[in-house]
């Protein structure tokens, strides 16, 4: 018989309990008559804290430079020979003297290259490289772009961690699966030719991550963008805080309305996408900063959103408003229908052929429209000039700096 009633070690505390008795065990041992029963004892305390260490303390994992070190030796490679895995000969001396972290770049060249587990260099059990984005050039986002806007925080090493960098955005916009059309070419809408797809879609990323963080009570089914519904929206422009209050009775409404700024070879003026959670966004840049294209811009993306996004397929539509023409000729079909349902939510047909313009509009004109319309006169002035291809016309009254002040973080 044992001397003492042995119970299972589960904690900490039980493992300290039976070390101390181990130690006890062991000095007692020779200086009994009968040492068998201690004996006996001593042989299952010391089994059951081998399983509770064992299982408590696993062997340490290989440390990542030492995993190098040993494929270097192994395979008689010198630092130079490592270079194009790193990035330089700098980058290896820095990497093998732990002033340098590997990235995602670096792991996986080790891991296709050298043959090091991933789950060796990234120092996790179980660990596997991200998948997905295979066919994605990650450093072609334009990351100092992006860090100038204060997305992504500044470093000297943005190229090497690009890959870490726009997982990350892309986690936060919702995972690849979230808007699709943002890696093809066929994204929908008026697109600039010269406009670059990794700045237009590090945009989208950020103005669908944005989106993300705002809490809407109830999700907008885009059937309920109605055309009585954008006009709605198109009178709380009479109010000198419109751009604001626009912003929070979409919010009501279920739909997203973000300001982001254009990154350069965007040429971007707005975008209507969708969550993954389906939730209707509308992105605008703000890049002109005048009151009259806000509106229209707002009003066409609420367009696309009610006519052309109800439905699984969750198109994006990226526009550049100033490659809108007045005779459409150019114009995709669903470009000018959603022209067509801003214009004629901001200014009704019937209001607008009761006052023909004369060759050269007065003030007059424009309070006089604007009153019936019951809108602000920026928008009577923006679609006479757009009308008269004149955009020289009337610029008093065009809203010109009135916009991102009414936006947190886009003042000028």
């Amino acid at each position: 018989m044992m001397g003492a009633q042995i119970r299972p070690i589960r904690n900490d505390g039980d493992h300290e309990a039976a070390l101390a008795r181990i130690a006890e065990l062991m000095e007692l041992i020779p200086l009994s008559d009968a040492p068998g029963a201690l004996e006996d004892e001593l042989e299952v305390l010391s089994l059951l804290v081998e399983r509770y260490e064992d299982a408590h303390d696993p062997i340490a994992r290989p440390d990542p430079l030492e995993a190098i070190r040993f494929r270097m030796e192994q395979q008689g490679l010198t630092q130079r020979d490592l270079a194009p895995f790193l990035g330089s000969r700098g980058k290896v001396s820095e990497v093998l003297s732990g002033k340098r972290p590997l990235t995602l770049r670096m792991i996986r060249a080790l891991h296709e290259n050298l043959g090091i587990p991933a789950e060796v260099l990234i120092h996790e059990p179980g660990a596997a490289l991200p998948r997905g984005g295979e066919d994605i050039e990650w450093d072609k986002f334009p990351l100092l772009d992006m860090a100038k806007a204060g997305w992504i925080e500044q470093s000297a090493d943005l190229k090497d961690r690009a890959e870490e960098i726009m997982r990350s955005l892309i986690d936060r916009a919702g995972g690849f699966g979230a808007a699709p059309a943002l890696y093809r070419k066929s994204t929908a809408g008026r697109r600039n030719a010269k406009m670059k797809p990794y700045a237009l879609q590090a945009w989208c990323l950020q103005v669908l991550a944005e989106a993300r963080e705002v809490t809407v009570k109830a999700v907008a089914k885009p059937r309920e963008v109605t055309p009585s519904f954008l006009r709605d929206v198109a009178k709380l422009s009479a109010f000198a805080e419109g751009p604001r209050l626009a912003q929070e009775h979409l919010r009501r409404h279920g739909i997203v309305l973000v300001t982001v700024q254009h990154l350069p070879n965007t040429y971007l003026d707005g975008a209507a996408l969708c969550t993954r959670e389906g939730v209707p966004v509308v992105g605008m840049t703000l890049r002109y900063d005048r009151t009259d294209n806000f509106w229209f811009c707002l009003l066409h993306e609420l367009a696309h959103i009610g006519l052309h996004m109800d439905g699984e397929d969750r198109v994006t539509f990226v526009d550049d408003l100033s490659l809108r023409r007045k005779d459409h000729d150019d114009d995709d079909v669903k470009e000018r229908e959603a022209d067509d349902m801003a214009q004629e939510a901001l200014i009704p047909t019937e209001i607008w052929q009761a006052h023909p313009l004369p060759e050269h509009p007065l003030a007059s004109d424009v309070e006089k429209i604007a009153r019936e319309a019951g809108v602000d006169e920026s928008i009577v002035a923006g679609r006479i000039r757009f009308e008269k291809q004149n955009y020289r016309l009337l610029s008093q009254f065009i809203g010109q700096g009135e916009v991102r002040k009414h936006f947190e973080g886009m003042a000028a």
